[in-house]
């Protein structure tokens, strides 16, 4: 009787290890996991304080995050671009999404001109639901 395997030793494995690729998975998951929330950060904006009551729940959908920075440059999702351009951009969001809201996050040195020219844009083309975006106070 023979105790040794049934197996020729000039057989090929039809067997894929799958380690190495597991390994590979797992560290493109981590890599993704710590590079997001850096993508996600908009510009350095440093907010006015306030003491208003937190916002509802909205849905993230709903939202359009305007940001004025120091020099009075308008952007919105991390590009800069013009006030005409970021009106009609808002509006034709409007359009498919009435329940649209504007967060407007203005630098606390930027131009009054600015924001105000802003708003008014917005009215004049029937947005009026917006919010200016404060720092919360600090607690002690």
């Amino acid at each position: 009787m023979r105790r040794f395997s049934q197996r020729s030793h000039l057989v090929t494995l039809s067997e894929i290890n799958i380690t190495p690729l597991l390994d590979l998975a797992f560290v493109l998951l981590i890599i993704f996991i710590i590079t997001t929330p850096l993508l996600e950060k908009g510009l350095s904006v440093n907010l006015p304080t306030a003491t208003a009551q937190p916002d509802k729940q909205l849905k993230k959908e709903d939202i359009r995050t305007v940001e004025i920075d120091p020099k009075g440059v308008y952007s919105i999702n991390k590009r800069a671009i013009k006030l005409d351009q970021l009106v009609a951009q808002l509006v034709q969001d409007f359009k498919y999404r009435p329940t649209l809201i504007i967060f407007i996050r203005a630098d606390e040195n930027s131009r009054t001109k600015d924001l105000t020219a802003l708003i008014d844009a917005c009215q004049r083309n029937g947005l009026t639901k917006y919010s200016l975006r404060t720092q919360p106070p600090e607690r002690r």
